[in-house]
């Protein structure tokens, strides 16, 4: 029977967590009402949970001006992303099982080594030369693929803590007994066991590979057809941007302008570059916590 310092405890963190919860998602609901305000009531009002004016013309615009563009641009972020995770997952699995092992030759030197990324880089220049002019990336679909985000050290120790913990030695010692190499083990036995962090470790690189924005501003220059949704999208806030600051110096630009959303298509943009992330996360919810909560038990 629940005494009652218990039944305040769980009225104080129900509470607690309401509000934690209500802070998290308000912004994402004025973010999407915003963006179905007429622009109008927002140059007017503000952002308001109740506007005035309710429009499509930000979307409207968007697609209509850059339809086909915008398509591709998601194409090429849906292939990015699933091709980025992929091979992010293939080389974090690989490198944290082996690093799990205790009898591993080395183990303290590759340790130190994920854990040194972690501290430093290069910087952006040195980095900006090698991908360039060593691995001739500049202009290319690889510029979108590998330069930061082939592998996190983070994510490497964290799928390490999970082999070592979540992954009962027994069963592994079961599979040697029973002539499984060390690949069969980690394919057949550990890697079906670790599905939470998996998922985990999978939705943080699908994250930075779908929110990236920076390699396609600094590695594509001519290449502006592989812009992903959120390089497209960032190139059309610049343009609008300019347009604006420049509406006195160009003639006949103001009647354009007045066809422009200029503010409404700010929140119009960055719906339509959460919108794929909100729509995957309740599917791998589950999982996602599961993993952070195994994998940050350290063993």
């Amino acid at each position: 029977m629940k005494t009652r310092e218990d039944k305040i405890f769980n009225i104080v963190g129900h509470a607690v967590m309401i509000l934690l919860t209500a802070m998290a998602i308000i912004p994402f609901i004025l973010m999407v009402i915003s963006s179905l305000t007429s622009n109008s009531a927002l140059l007017s009002d503000g952002y308001s949970f109740f506007p005035k004016e309710w429009s499509a013309y930000a979307y409207q615009w968007v697609f209509a001006s850059n339809g086909g563009t915008v398509l591709k641009a998601y194409g090429i972020s849906f292939l990015i992303t699933g091709l980025g995770t992929a091979c992010n997952l293939l080389l974090t699995i690989g490198l944290a099982y082996g690093m799990s092992k205790k009898d591993l030759p080395g183990k303290g030197f590759f340790t130190f080594f994920v854990v040194f990324t972690m501290l430093f880089n290069g910087g952006l220049v040195p980095t900006y030369i090698n991908y360039t002019n060593i691995f001739h990336l500049k202009d290319t679909f690889w510029a979108l693929l590998i330069p930061n985000l082939l592998m996190s050290a983070f994510n490497v120790l964290l799928m390490k803590s999970y082999f070592m913990t979540g992954v009962p030695e027994e069963i592994l010692d079961a599979a040697y007994i029973d002539g499984a190499s060390e690949f069969q083990t980690m394919v057949k036995i550990a890697v079906p066991l670790s599905k939470p962090i998996i998922a985990t470790v999978g939705m943080f690189a699908g994250i930075a590979y779908w929110n990236d924005w920076n390699n396609g501003y600094i590695y594509l220059v001519k290449r502006t057809d592989l812009y992903s949704i959120q390089n497209l999208l960032n190139r059309l806030m610049q343009n609008i941007s300019a347009l604006t600051q420049n509406a006195s110096q160009v003639g006949n630009v103001n009647q354009g302008l007045a066809e422009i959303p200029s503010v409404s298509i700010r929140m119009a943009m960055a719906t339509l570059g959460i919108l794929p992330i909100v729509l995957i996360y309740p599917f791998i919810q589950k999982n996602f916590v599961k993993g952070i909560t195994l994998g940050g038990v350290k063993g």
